[in-house]
């Protein structure tokens, strides 16, 4: 998976979508003649791993076709999970991924949250691994969809929802202009096996982020605040 180089490989098997069969052919002339014009691009190959995702793959593809410039919407837990965590905490997780990890899969944003694309499982192990390593709220308070966090007397995890099986995750489209609003690619699917991280991987970019930033109250003491003024006396001796 690389962040910005459409993988043009996969685009260029004939010319014209005669050469495929089905509605295939035709999505991938679409993204045959929108290739290149922007910098985070889904490519053919990323195209049909996404519709893999749908129950109907073909089906999907041939909806693109008719709207490839309309989000889409598509089901976790099989081909991957989505971890969902706030744009600023994502963009800090994929630094780390990038500059220091193993990379990252297909990322989005979409309402003022970053989807980081993970392999399937993800959504179940990692709240199990964050209260292991206690940056949850603890055991039986929270299944894998909801809000995970920690004390905010130290460094935390923000908010993240995780998508696995059960859910459904809206997708960018394959093409649009630079002004449209909506969700938008990050680091766009280009290959049909994209390498996904795993749980693990995840974990790993979360606490590198929270433990280098810098915490957000002040630590609160039980203790009053000592007098300059009063005697100190050693008891270290006392019998």
């Amino acid at each position: 998976m690389t962040a910005w180089l459409p993988d043009e490989t996969t685009l260029h098997h004939g010319d014209g979508p005669h050469h495929r069969a089905g509605h295939d052919a035709d999505i991938f002339a679409v993204l045959r003649a929108q290739a290149g014009s922007q910098a985070a691009q889904v490519t053919a190959a990323g195209a049909a791993w996404l519709a893999g995702a749908a129950a109907y793959p073909r089906s999907t593809l041939a909806q693109w076709e008719s709207h490839p410039s309309a989000p889409g919407v598509l089901p976790c837990g099989s081909a991957f999970d989505v971890v969902n965590v706030p744009t600023l905490f994502g963009r800090r997780m994929l630094e780390h991924l990038w500059a220091d990890g193993p990379g990252s899969g297909p990322v989005a944003t979409h309402r003022g949250r970053m989807l980081l694309f993970a392999s399937p499982g993800t959504a179940q192990r990692l709240p199990s691994l964050l209260d292991w390593e206690e940056w949850g709220t603890g055991p039986g308070k929270r299944s894998g969809r909801e809000p995970l966090g920690q004390d905010s007397s130290g460094p935390r995890v923000p908010p993240l929802l995780c998508h696995g099986t059960g859910d459904a995750v809206t997708v960018p489209p394959l093409t649009c202009d630079p002004s449209f609003s909506g969700p938008r690619w990050v680091v766009a699917p280009d290959t049909r096996s994209p390498w996904l991280p795993g749980p693990d991987v995840l974990l790993w970019a979360c606490v590198r982020v929270a433990r280098s930033a810098p915490a957000s109250a002040p630590r609160i003491s039980i203790f009053p605040p000592a007098d300059p003024g009063a005697k100190v006396y050693d008891v270290s001796r006392r019998r």
